[in-house]
C-alpha cells in the first residue's frame, strides 16, 4: 500500500526554555493521520542557522514532506523563511504577492521594515494563506513553513493540505485491558507483534483516579488484516485476564 510519510519541525528558542508548549506537532500529526500521511519524526530546534539549516535538509531528504512551524514573524529572531532559502540555495526577497496580502489588513503607512520582513519569500515558493492575520507561509519543493501561532498553524495547515500526496489512510483499533498490568500480557504482545509486521501493535498506560489503565492500539493500513490482528489481541487478552483473576 502506498505509504507518504512526513517530519514536523517545531523552531524557536521559546519551546526549548519551556516557556511556550508546542501545541502545533500534536495537532498535524493527527491531521495527517486522519488524511493518511504517516508522522514519522519531531524534532524542536532554537532560533540558530546553522541548526534549522542542518535540520531542514536532513528531514527533507529523508521524508516526502516536512512541515516547520515557527519563525516567520516580524521580529529579528525570525529567521525561519531566510534559513530554508539557503537550505535549498535560492535568493529570498520581498514578494509582490505576499506584500499585497499583508496590505489587506495593514495601512500602508503602518507598513514599516519590521512588518514587511513577513513578505520575504524565498524565490520560487507557493504562498500558504493565511486568513487570520494574512501574513502568508510558503511551500517550496517538499518543505512546508508555517506560522508558530497554533490558530495560525491550523488556517495554513487547511490551506495546504489539499496539495499534498496522501497515501493510504492508518486505520486503529483501541482495546482496554481492564486493568491488567503489563507485565502480564507483554509477552503474547510480543509473539502477535512478530506474527503481524504490517500491523502496529502497542501498549499505552495511562493514570485514571490514581490507577494504571493500560490500552492496546493496533494501527494499520489493511483492513482485513487489522481486523484479524484485533481479534487474536482481544482473545490472548481475555485469556491472560481470566488466568490473571484466578
Amino acid at each position: 500500500m502506498n505509504r507518504v510519510t512526513a517530519a514536523i519541525l517545531v523552531i524557536g528558542d521559546e519551546i526549548l526554555s519551556g516557556r511556550t508548549k508546542d501545541a502545533n506537532s500534536g495537532y498535524i500529526a493527527e491531521y495527517f493521520t486522519r488524511i493518511g500521511i504517516e508522522t514519522r519524526e519531531i524534532r524542536v530546534v532554537a532560533d540558530d542557522e546553522t541548526a534549522i539549516v542542518e535540520a531542514v535538509n536532513f528531514l527533507r531528504e529523508k521524508y516526502d514532506y516536512l512541515l516547520t512551524t515557527g519563525g516567520i514573524g516580524p521580529t529579528h529572531d525570525d529567521i525561519t523563511a531566510d534559513c530554508v532559502a539557503k537550505a535549498f540555495g535560492v535568493g529570498i526577497a520581498e514578494d509582490p504577492r505576499a506584500l499585497a496580502l499583508l496590505l489587506e489588513r495593514i495601512k500602508p503607512e503602518d507598513l514599516n521594515a519590521a512588518r514587511r520582513r513577513m513578505a520575504r519569500i524565498p524565490d520560487g515558493a507557493e504562498l500558504v494563506a493565511n486568513p487570520i492575520s494574512k501574513a502568508p507561509g510558503f511551500l517550496i519543493g517538499n518543505v512546508v513553513v508555517m506560522a508558530g501561532v497554533p490558530a495560525i498553524m491550523q488556517a495554513m495547515l487547511d490551506d495546504v493540505a489539499p496539495k499534498l500526496v496522501t497515501g493510504a489512510k492508518i486505520l486503529s483499533e483501541v482495546i482496554e485491558t481492564q486493568g491488567l498490568p503489563e507485565g502480564a500480557y507483554a509477552a503474547g504482545l510480543e509473539a502477535l507483534a512478530k506474527e503481524f509486521r504490517d500491523v502496529s501493535i502497542g501498549s499505552y498506560p495511562k493514570l485514571v483516579d490514581g490507577r494504571f489503565h493500560n490500552q492496546v492500539i493496533l494501527r494499520g493500513r489493511d483492513e482485513a488484516l487489522l481486523a484479524l490482528a484485533t481479534g487474536k489481541t482481544r482473545a490472548m487478552l481475555a485469556e491472560v485476564s481470566a488466568r490473571h483473576r484466578l
